[in-house]
């Protein structure tokens, strides 16, 4: 009969305990964020997503080296380019990134002896499209100057 009571006066116990703590934290601030409403800014160091890089003249600084391409271990970035006639250097064509295979390990970005490569700040890309994920990054960088 002793341990009946002793299991009650447990469970009043934790309820009222619980009960406190809830007290407590209901007159605190707020920490959640209305997110559709406001968004947070990314600290410095996030890695989203490989970006492009333009110079002065709004174009892009690949050079079509291919060493990020070639640095990449998931295989998850395919470039291509072109020599026009009478220049000296390639010039970008397309650019695809494999979102959906890339583990964000930087090796492209450090791989880019020009500057070209970035992570970006983006961090909204839920979707439950695998498609979504594909990103070409030349037109990217081109609706962004746009």
């Amino acid at each position: 009969m002793g341990a009946y009571f002793s299991e009650i006066f447990q469970g009043l116990w934790s309820l009222f305990v619980g009960l406190g703590i809830t007290f407590k934290e209901f007159f605190k601030p707020v920490v959640t964020m209305p997110y559709p409403y406001e968004t947070i800014e990314m600290p410095a160091r996030y890695r989203g997503h490989v970006e492009l890089i333009e110079d002065e003249e709004g174009k892009p600084k690949c050079i079509v080296c291919m060493a990020c391409q070639r640095a990449c271990p998931s295989d998850c970035i395919t470039l291509d380019g072109e020599k026009p006639e009478g220049s000296k250097k390639k010039v970008l064509t397309s650019y695809q990134l494999d979102f959906t295979r890339c583990s964000l390990c930087g090796s492209c970005v450090e791989a880019c002896n020009f500057d070209a490569l970035t992570f970006s700040k983006e961090y909204n890309l839920a979707s439950t499209r695998k498609e979504d994920f594909y990103f070409d990054l030349l037109k990217r960088l081109e609706d962004r100057n746009s």
